[in-house]
């Protein structure tokens, strides 16, 4: 699904030539790419909790996605050109939403390597703040940050360095502790600035945090398809899911709706037609351990259905 040709979309233009900072992150071995924006995700409810406010039935005229490259969808077939840069797809989920719902106006922000921190600088040259993006007429807002703030980048790979020498036990988890319970705490009050200036700039938007797929099962993983060591999965799983319960907490704390798109059975380790999230070496378009095309489709169901949207 990709959205229709008269759904204008603003999406900046990347440099000519330069090489940006999100291909710096990313100029990494492939396990280096685990953490471009990965991030937690609470275990799935069986419904996604609605907060007061969503209007029924809503019509949106203006829309603006903002978050991170599970929002923007690097290497996602229908690849925005150039390749550096954001790496935004035309088959991201705000643009399959956008269709759904038939909105007037995308404004789809999203990009590759964003942290909170590039909601309000430019992140690059010609990629203004995010939260630029938002008008007093913006009536929706989307919302997907926070991975990597928590870092996961760095422990995914410092988890997956670990693994080598360990593959059936747990260095990752015994090399990190409690710190990454510290780092989520760490992050709330960023989480909640942005609610309070996304309210602000946006007083009439109904806003929605969209959380994360999953990323590893719950036990033993598939080393080294995935290279974390059995005893660590069940350890970053956990850190996924006290990450997006922090996330869901503060939505509700704000007044937001939080959108629960963790569903077991679709990660990394799951057979490539099963899986919403690849693996180190992807076997459909999508850049290594983030959302594939099934990913975002899945993605943009469960934001349709917390919007109560008629389905076609």
């Amino acid at each position: 699904m990709s959205r229709t040709d008269d759904t204008p979309v603003h999406t900046p233009a990347p440099a000519p030539g330069r090489l940006r900072r999100w291909a710096a992150r990313a100029a990494l071995p492939a396990v280096a790419l685990l953490g471009l924006s990965l991030a937690g995700s609470p275990v799935a409810s069986e419904t996604t909790e609605a907060a007061e406010g969503i209007p029924e039935a809503a019509e949106f005229e203006e829309y603006v996605a903002i978050g991170d490259s599970f929002t923007a969808g690097p290497l996602v077939v229908q690849q925005k050109a150039p390749l550096l840069g954001c790496m935004q797809s035309d088959a991201n989920y705000p643009k399959m939403l956008a269709e759904q719902l038939g909105v007037t106006e995308l404004v789809d922000v999203s990009c590759s390597g964003a942290v909170v921190e590039d909601l309000y600088e430019a992140q690059f040259d010609d990629q203004p703040p995010q939260l630029d993006s938002l008008t007093s007429d913006t009536d929706l807002v989307t919302i997907g940050i926070g991975g990597n703030d928590f870092g996961f980048a760095d422990v995914m790979v410092e988890c997956a360095k670990r693994s080598v020498t360990s593959p059936s036990g747990s260095p990752c988890a015994d090399y990190y502790g409690d710190e990454l319970d510290e780092r989520i705490e760490g992050l709330r009050a960023d989480i909640a600035g942005v609610f309070e200036d996304v309210a602000e700039r946006s007083p009439d938007a109904t806003v929605l945090f969209v959380g994360y797929l999953q990323i590893l099962p719950e036990s033993d993983g598939c080393w080294p398809t995935v290279p974390i060591s059995s005893g660590d999965v069940p350890y970053l799983d956990q850190a996924q899911i006290d990450l997006n319960a922090m996330l869901e907490e503060e939505s509700a704390a704000h007044g937001a709706t939080f959108v629960d798109v963790f569903e077991r059975g679709h990660d990394a380790c799951e057979p490539s037609d099963v899986r919403w999230v690849e693996g180190v070496i992807p076997e459909n378009a999508a850049a290594p351990v983030h959302p594939n095309r099934a990913g975002m489709e899945a993605t943009t169901d469960f934001v349709s259905g917390a919007l109560e949207v008629p389905v076609p």
